[in-house]
């Protein structure tokens, strides 16, 4: 039997994974609405540069032309509309087929609550693109820094594991996640201060990771996400096999100085992703600030873990998002009472 596949959302990232998927021998959809992405998909192909070079014929289709239904739907929409979008997408599932969504925060009890959990499957994705030009994007992780990390809902049969499992892996490594959420929660941290921080400062990973003051408040972000995990009994899940509350949770100065060191090195390849949510409103979308950092300070007050540095991170991007603020180096001296 034929697994017919789609990636809904196939904006930068949706478009490399297409790309690689494709050109090592899979079947997948890539659909997006952006109707200028298509145009140029379907004219030139996938266009991917940045750490590799290559041009992939893709097939590729808006919303409205989607048909029939799919064993596996790859979700990597903004959260902002789950809702509406799962919803409708839940039409488009074959009998057995699964939504696996690769998007930011914990989306998987909202999706659950729509198509059920022995449809929902989760994984995080560690590498970074960006959309540059209609059908071109940069891929801007070191290509031997790839990696999926994939769990399961109550209720996923190995088969459907396997057949998802598979799927991903033409790209790059699948490590199987039986800590779904300690893995939602670490890749949640490094969202929530990178691409936080990243989207206040205006620059990639490496401009918050390189950066002296923007590292002082980098690692108390860190410590607000770790500590508001632990209260919610979260245990963290090892990031490409690196045990990140060991590296970077300190209880003491001595630590702290070792683990704000330690920041530049553990980004290095992957210094050059650009924030998700600063693309987004550079292109005048709503950002996704709320399920990133406003989920860790969600947690926080549910728990009594004080997150100021969180607070302020989404407080400043809704002002940058408003047009108050312009995101510039210079805001990080907006942290500088709470250090």
């Amino acid at each position: 039997m034929t697994i017919r596949s789609a990636i809904y959302g196939a904006g930068s990232l949706g478009t490399v994974l297409g790309a690689f998927i494709t050109q090592n021998g899979g079947q997948i959809d890539l659909i997006n609405r952006n109707k200028a992405h298509v145009e140029a998909l379907r004219e030139n192909g996938a266009r991917i540069v940045g750490t590799v070079d290559m041009t992939v014929p893709v097939t590729v289709y808006t919303p409205d032309e989607m048909t029939g239904k799919y064993d596996i739907i790859l979700l990597m929409t903004k959260q902002l509309h789950n809702k509406e979008v799962v919803t409708m997408l839940k039409d488009y599932l074959s009998d057995e087929g699964v939504i696996v969504t690769l998007q930011n925060g914990i989306p998987e009890p909202g999706i659950a609550e729509i198509v059920g959990n022995r449809r929902t499957m989760g994984c995080t994705v560690e590498w970074g693109a960006t959309l540059t030009l209609p059908g071109v994007c940069e891929l801007t992780s070191s290509p031997d820094s790839l990696s999926f990390h994939m769990g399961k809902m109550e209720g996923i049969t190995e088969k459907q594991f396997d057949m998802v499992a598979e799927l991903l892996s033409l790209m790059c490594p699948v490590e199987v996640e039986s800590n779904l959420l300690g893995a939602r929660w670490s890749k949640l941290l490094i969202n929530a201060t990178f691409s936080g921080l990243g989207t206040v400062v205006g620059g990639v990973f490496g401009d918050v990771s390189e950066n002296k003051a923007a590292r002082k408040v980098a690692i108390r972000c860190m410590k607000e996400c770790i500590d508001v995990g632990h209260a919610a009994g979260v245990e963290f899940a090892p990031v490409q096999g690196k045990n990140i509350t060991k590296l970077f949770y300190y209880n003491n100065p001595l630590k702290r100085a070792f683990a704000t060191m330690l920041i530049p090195i553990a980004m290095k390849k992957h210094r050059d992703i650009d924030p998700s949510m600063l693309q987004d409103i550079k292109h005048g979308k709503p950002c996704e600030i709320d399920a990133i950092n406003g989920v860790v300070c969600d947690f926080g007050r549910k728990h009594g873990v004080a997150t100021p540095i969180n607070d302020r991170i989404v407080e400043t991007v809704k002002r940058i998002e408003s047009g108050e603020l312009t995101a510039t180096p210079e805001n990080i001296k907006i942290f500088g009472d709470l250090l």
